[in-house]
């Protein structure tokens, strides 16, 4: 009898509880994600508050992403958690969870790179026939907290050929949408108002940084000079560039990304590109990233919105790729915050 696979995963790196169920070939059956409005008030995401709702999300969201899949906790094969990075608090409750739901079921639990999930959210799929990127490949992966250029030779074997020296380029548009007196996440906000702005109406500092390396924060602190000192001038300076701030910052940031994504494309000679993240989100970089795939014939590979956030339906994928090699986790390992791929 041919028994189907089938893998829950759990993300909690952030403050978004997520559960998916993912089945043979990465086919996605469910994908839940409560998230957490109680930040919006603080300008950004506040550790305590974050691990505490995810305790309170987490039972009704696996629940739920079971029933969508239409399968009972018996029939899992294993469970995929993101073991980070992240905030350790929030990672602690997933951790948990996946470790005392696996005990209780008796299958294996698969610890996953946050990351790499995000990468390996190309390998998702909505109908069996979805094309996805054949290796090797380079992946931009921009999001809040990461930054980097990957070689994805294989789904076990990434190598970092470029990484931020600092910030990353959704810190960037967060902390300059912060300045600018936009809401918590700043990077979506940025995007609707650069739409109808002047991208170069305003000049910003571009680092000039070796290698495939990139930097973001003589972005940032030129940003905050230039609202300083034209407000000394205009005190409604920025109400009334809304757009053509949010415009010239955005196309700084894409520049930042693409000149090194070109460089790295050259380097290698590869011919298909990914972009994960957060920032895969951002209509800008999608743009840049279909030019670039059309001036260098080269085949290109974008992430629904929906899997560009946290969501486990990566998590659920990554881990079906290490299930099919047996390798799972040991109940003794514990989550990290920080790590390079």
């Amino acid at each position: 009898m041919n028994h189907k696979t089938y893998i829950l995963g759990i993300e909690s790196s952030c403050d978004d509880t997520s559960a998916a169920v993912v089945t043979d070939n990465g086919l996605i059956l469910s994908n839940v994600i409560a998230s957490q409005k109680v930040h919006e008030e603080y300008g950004g995401v506040v550790p305590e508050l974050a691990s505490r709702a995810h305790q309170q999300n987490i039972v009704p969201v696996v629940d739920t992403a079971l029933k969508r899949a239409g399968i009972q906790p018996e029939e899992l094969s294993a469970i995929a958690f993101t073991r980070g990075p992240g905030l350790i608090g929030s990672l602690l409750v997933g951790t948990s969870f996946a470790k005392g739901l696996s005990l209780a079921l008796r299958v294996p639990i698969i610890d996953v790179n946050h990351l790499h999930g995000h990468v390996l959210a190309h390998f998702l799929k909505m109908q069996p026939d979805d094309e996805v990127p054949e290796f090797p490949f380079i992946c931009l992966l921009v999001s809040g907290g990461n930054s980097q250029i990957l070689l994805v030779r294989a789904y076990n074997d990434m190598e970092v050929l470029g990484q931020t020296i600092d910030d990353a380029a959704g810190e960037a548009f967060d902390k300059c949408a912060k300045v600018m007196g936009l809401p918590y996440p700043g990077g979506p906000h940025i995007d609707r108002l650069a739409k109808n702005g002047d991208a170069k109406k305003f000049k910003f500092a571009k680092p000039h940084i070796p290698g495939l390396d990139y930097s973001f924060s003589g972005l940032k602190t030129s940003f905050l000079y230039t609202l300083r000192d034209q407000k000394v001038l205009n005190p409604n300076f920025v109400e009334h560039n809304l757009n053509d701030l949010a415009a010239s910052l955005q196309a700084t940031i894409v520049e930042i990304l693409m000149d090194k994504l070109r460089k790295a494309i050259d380097r290698t000679g590869v011919n298909t590109i990914a972009v994960g993240g957060g920032v895969a989100a951002n209509s800008a970089v999608r743009n840049a990233v279909e030019e670039l795939g059309k001036k260098k014939n080269l085949k290109v590979f974008l992430p629904k919105p929906v899997f560009t956030t946290d969501n486990a339906a990566m998590v659920a994928v990554a881990g079906y790729f290490k299930y099919l090699d047996k390798e799972f986790c040991r109940y003794d390992e514990t989550p990290f915050a920080r790590v390079k791929v």
